[in-house]
């Protein structure tokens, strides 16, 4: 997991490798709303695999001459996983989506409903896995089981998983830091250029291409899996033929993207630094109050003039959590030594709060907010298989299934 180096529980782990196969890795949501069955609106129960959530609802968009904002869905769930979860689409008949899967790649609709109000970002309790872990150790059950008792007493560090990051080519944090400093043109360059060395040689050649100024060959070699490449490329051969690209140009190519994608640039960068405070936080305890902390309650409410012991007894039974920050222009710093850590980690990085304001791109900002620096699970086992371990748990919302797993299995994943 990038900029992570912290363990909080004591066991040698099990080993292993996770995601051979698709099928290895099942992700569920779990709902906050059941659709009722009336109203203007489809939701569709959907099961994909090895697909991104954005790029089925682009697919959906396509097939139906629809626009991408008319789609609605409450989380994005990984690429590289059997995932299933409900998706939207705002004033539309059922009928009109009946079959629609069969042209879709790797995707099922399970079920379609009515429901009289859209499917919005965050409206879910979480999400279950049931994670196969090949290849473990003999004392592989013993171990997990031993981890995730003690990850249900103390929390699970939350830490951001790889795809938020982008995965293989983790680099959205390093497109999300050029905004914040300014630098559009770097921004754009570092994601459709520079190439990685494990890519496809037919995509390290196209991003070379752009990295020569080729733009029309860049595109052309482009393979229509690199849609969000292809995306911006088209808006910059536009700018050229105008005159020269300038700061607006790169503007304007980061601003074909879909809403979700671009704000994830800024919110990745946050999501490194977080992982970085995360990582040195935990040094001191997960599951305590160290004078300092800010500390919030389950509805992400900053906890005021609360003693001490109060405080640890409510992190005690998970009525309250440390946080750390996701660095923005109006989030507030801890004090005391975690407050150092805090803002040591702006000063290597070069950082000052209104940086995050985004001056060039300000609909990209953000104001920052104190996140838990732990998550609580829940309905834990492990089983044994012909070929390793199945693991099976339930986390919160927007908290990311390999924590548990980094946890199990003692190896970066």
């Amino acid at each position: 997991m990038l900029n992570v180096e912290t363990y909080v529980t004591s066991g040698v782990g099990t080993g292993g490798k996770i995601r051979v196969k698709y099928e290895d890795f099942y992700v569920e949501e779990i709902p906050l709303i059941q659709p009722s069955g009336r109203g203007p609106n489809t939701w569709i129960w959907m099961e994909k695999k090895g697909r991104t959530t954005l790029d089925v609802l682009l697919d959906i968009a396509r097939e139906l001459s629809l626009p991408r904002w008319r789609m609605g869905f409450a989380g994005m769930k990984d690429k590289m996983a059997v995932t299933r979860q409900g998706i939207c689409i705002s004033n539309i008949d059922p009928e009109e989506v009946k079959g629609l899967d069969e042209r879709l790649h790797n995707v099922k609709f399970l079920k379609i409903t009515r429901h009289e109000k859209k499917l919005r970002m965050g409206q879910l309790v979480g999400n279950r896995f049931r994670i196969r872990i090949r290849g473990v150790k003999p004392s592989a059950k013993e171990e997990a089981e031993s981890t995730l008792q003690e990850l249900s007493k103390i929390g699970v560090p939350n830490y951001y998983g790889w795809q938020r990051f982008g995965t293989p080519r983790a680099n959205t944090h390093l497109v999300g830091k050029a905004i914040i400093f300014g630098d559009l043109k770097g921004a754009v360059d570092l994601y459709i250029g520079s190439p990685y060395e494990d890519e496809p040689e037919d995509i390290k050649e196209a991003r070379r291409a752009y990295d020569r100024g080729e733009l029309e060959e860049a595109y052309e070699l482009m393979p229509p899996s690199m849609r969000y490449e292809r995306m911006m490329l088209r808006r910059l051969i536009r700018e050229k033929k105008r005159g020269d690209l300038t700061g607006e140009s790169y503007a304007r190519a980061i601003q074909t993207l879909p809403k979700p994608l671009k704000r994830m640039f800024v919110h990745a960068y946050q999501s490194y630094l977080f992982n970085k405070v995360v990582s040195e936080r935990a040094k001191f305890g997960i599951n305590k109050y160290i004078p300092g902390d800010i500390i919030v309650d389950n509805q992400q409410h900053i906890i005021h003039n609360q003693e001490p012991r109060k405080l640890d007894e409510m992190i005690k039974r998970f009525e309250a959590h440390p946080t750390a920050p996701l660095y923005g222009s109006k989030v507030p710093l801890a004090t005391g030594k975690i407050g150092e850590i805090e803002r040591r980690i702006l000063d290597e990085e070069g950082l000052t709060l209104d940086l995050f304001k985004c001056d060039k791109m300000p609909h990209l900002g953000s104001h920052g907010m104190r996140r838990p620096i732990r998550f609580k699970i829940w309905d834990a086992k492990v089983e044994t298989a012909d070929d390793g371990l199945i693991v099976e748990f339930s986390i919160p919302k927007g908290s990311y299934g390999t924590s548990v797993l980094r946890e199990i299995m003692k190896k970066e994943i």
